[in-house]
């Protein structure tokens, strides 16, 4: 029973409506034009895989960004005016995107609506973001990002219901007719979640014990704020000086909500300063994190790697086993070793969360990562940043159990000594002019196809190239192929230099550049990164003639 009016309002396509790996991205002002999100929201509601949107349940909420609330309100008149059932929403729009995931999967829900642009700055000049999960939680497959493009390219109307204001910030439910809004706790769930993966006992007693052990969290103004004041200061019972820039605010206060060395400089001053034992901070919508020690910073690659290496300590993998570890192909290898060394499967996957879905849906992975400071588990399919730290902490706590003292650095040095050392940097140039950024890739694509044979044994200071390609995945699950998913340059003394465009940014292009380099010399262990790499990025610099093709001289971000 229909308890509200619908109309049928004629509209007109927009161009560029295209979802990349995380969504459409753009500005805010691209998304405030008259019927811009109204289309893409009919468009994606059209594209749910079968039995589509009628009678749907969707999981909506995000970042808390600039837009979120003016969206969200469309969203819920035209999931109305759609027939879409039911929708569940974080208060105040507020909900991570592993809480997202989470909650789909918890209430099997149809798919989840995300409004986030992720790391991305935020605010009226800044960026917005619109993303489709499907129902295992995880980010919706290209056929169906394609789908959605497809129809925005030809849409004519879109469906719209006439409904009363609903007030966001009241947990509770809504009935209109047929269709409901579930205002949920946006913490809860996923606090829940944490509490079965890890040993929040041990946890906590560790924090009694090692009083002096002090630890910083950094919500740089997104999402996982409310998340960290649950756990770390409720749960964990840590001091709320424990947490800083906890508040979600629609422009991030002004920050770039990207936590890495650049972006949450404030962390890794305070922890240097301060003598704080453990910093960590996550990004605008949550999937994100970085681990960061008194002069011990953690690469991704590393971090992925190390809890890899002890998830025995972890509850939830005590009871599910290592069904297999992954990475994405920009990431040090790091993680392969760990896999080699326990005998467990491995793959190498290109850049997207979902190509990890697949394979947890499989049963065949368990962990994995991204160099873009993304760590998961098949908890959820999502990566997710606080998850990353409580694994952290979990294993400081249980190497404190036998020999105390043990913090991240000590770990690190462990870890380097049993599997190596991966050196690894990334490089980024953001908002490159995207003709000079195209004509860069052509250049390298003309090397290793035409110039291959040439190129092939090149000598390059003291590198000398064994392979190269452009990435090709074929998955193992469901056997589609992915093709140019990024340049890589193989040397014979194993490094690597990858570099490929990256789909994240709302204008323009970023490069991304990657240069890996392994050591067994336990003299270089503890060794600055950039000092060890410098010459390979030397070499990837001349190789790949990045300066003269974009004019940039210098990175936008270094992590």
């Amino acid at each position: 029973m229909r308890a509200f009016v619908v109309n049928s309002v004629a509209t007109t396509p927009y161009e560029g409506q295209k979802p990349g790996t995380s969504g459409l991205r753009k500005r805010v002002k691209v998304f405030q034009q008259e019927n811009y999100t109204h289309n893409f929201i009919q468009a994606t509601l059209d594209a749910i895989p079968s039995p589509g949107a009628r009678g749907a349940t969707l999981v909506v909420g995000g970042d808390g960004r600039f837009y979120s609330l003016e969206a969200l309100r469309i969203i819920i008149c035209i999931a109305a005016g759609n027939g879409v059932a039911k929708l569940i929403i974080g208060q105040n729009s507020i909900l991570s995107t592993p809480a997202a995931s989470n909650l789909i999967r918890k209430r099997q829900a149809t798919g989840g609506i995300l409004l986030t642009a992720s790391h991305n700055p935020g605010g009226p000049d800044n960026d917005f973001g619109i993303k489709y999960n499907i129902n295992n939680g995880g980010p919706a497959p290209e056929n169906v990002t394609d789908h959605i493009y497809k129809l925005t390219k030809t849409i004519t109307q879109y469906n719209i219901a006439k409904l009363p204001e609903i007030d966001l910030a009241k947990i509770g439910t809504k009935t209109f007719g047929d269709f409901t809004v579930e205002i949920v706790d946006s913490v809860e769930d996923y606090t829940i979640l944490m509490k079965e993966i890890f040993d929040f006992g041990l946890i906590k007693h560790f924090f009694e014990d090692n009083p002096d052990f002090k630890i910083l969290f950094d919500g740089l103004h997104g999402v996982t704020g409310p998340y960290a004041k649950r756990i770390f200061v409720e749960e964990l019972g840590l001091p709320m000086s424990t947490i800083q820039n906890f508040i979600p605010l629609p422009d991030f206060g002004g920050s770039h909500p990207d936590p890495n060395l650049t972006y949450a400089h404030s962390l890794v001053e305070r922890v240097d300063q301060d003598n704080i034992n453990f910093g960590a901070a996550s990004d605008g919508d949550g999937d994100r994190n970085m681990i960061y020690g008194k002069n011990a910073f953690v690469t991704p690659s590393d971090s992925v790697a190390v809890i890899a290496a002890h998830a025995n300590v972890i509850p939830y993998f005590k009871k599910t086993g290592i069904k297999g570890l992954a990475r994405s192909m920009p990431t040090s290898t790091a993680i392969d070793l760990v896999a080699k060394e326990k005998g467990i499967e491995y793959f190498e996957v290109p850049t997207g969360w979902k190509f990890f879905g697949n394979l947890m849906d499989a049963g065949r992975l368990s962990i994995c990562g991204e160099e873009s400071f993304g760590t998961g588990s098949d908890h959820i399919r999502e990566k997710d940043g606080i998850w990353a730290v409580l694994a952290w902490l979990n294993i400081i706590a249980e190497a404190n159990q036998t020999n105390s003292g043990i913090g991240i650095k000590q770990i690190l040095l462990e870890h380097y000594h049993k599997y190596g050392r991966n050196f690894f940097s990334r490089y980024d140039y953001e908002e490159v002019d995207s003709e000079g950024a195209n004509k860069m890739i052509e250049h390298l694509r003309h090397l290793i196809g035409v110039d291959r044979e040439s190129f092939l044994g090149k000598t390059y200071g003291h590198f000398t190239i064994k392979d190269a390609d452009d990435f090709e995945y074929h998955d193992p699950i469901d056997g589609s192929v992915s093709k140019n998913q990024g340049i890589r340059l193989i040397f014979t003394d194993g490094s690597r230099i990858v570099i490929r465009l990256s789909g994240t940014g709302s204008q323009g292009a970023t490069i991304r550049l990657y240069v890996e380099k392994y050591s067994q010399d336990p003299l270089e262990y503890e060794s600055d990164t950039q000092k060890a790499l410098k010459p390979l990025i030397d070499v990837a610099l001349e190789i790949s003639q990045l300066i003269r093709f974009t004019g940039r001289e210098a990175p936008t971000v270094i992590t």
